[in-house]
């Protein structure tokens, strides 16, 4: 299983006139069924807390700074700082997630699935039973 890792995107452009950031086809580790994006999120807030059975993501800081602590099945945790549109974060299956939001961050995440609650894990100690078993 792959671990989470950073990838870089291709922009063009320039400091003058601004970047076009590209993620597409061999960019991407999964083919993209879904996009969404998170934002106004408290600083106070730890958000994601939760894991997923198949799904694939990759997560982007698209404004602002984003921290992130991904736990992967071999109980091993990963920290992150996301901080530039032009990288991203890719989280495989069964990798618990905490996510913390600078001021004013938009975190965008490109998704393998559509929304299917029955592919959450949100409670930490089934994660935990989860992964024991593999």
């Amino acid at each position: 299983m792959p671990l989470p890792h950073l990838l870089d995107f291709p922009a063009t452009g320039s400091a003058e006139m601004g970047h076009l950031i590209i993620a597409e086809g061999g960019h991407l580790p999964f083919a993209v069924q879904r996009v969404y994006w998170t934002a106004d999120v408290p600083t106070t807030k730890v958000a994601g807390n939760h894991a997923h059975h198949e799904l694939e993501q990759l997560i982007v800081a698209v404004h602002g700074t984003i921290e992130l602590l991904v736990e992967t099945p071999d109980r091993q945790r990963h920290s992150f700082r996301l901080e530039r549109p032009t990288q991203g974060l890719y989280v495989p299956p069964l990798c618990w997630r905490e996510i913390r939001f600078g001021p004013g961050a938009v975190l965008m995440c490109l998704a393998s699935q559509e929304y299917d609650e029955a592919d959450y894990i949100r409670n930490y100690d089934d994660f935990a039973r989860l992964v024991s078993q593999q």
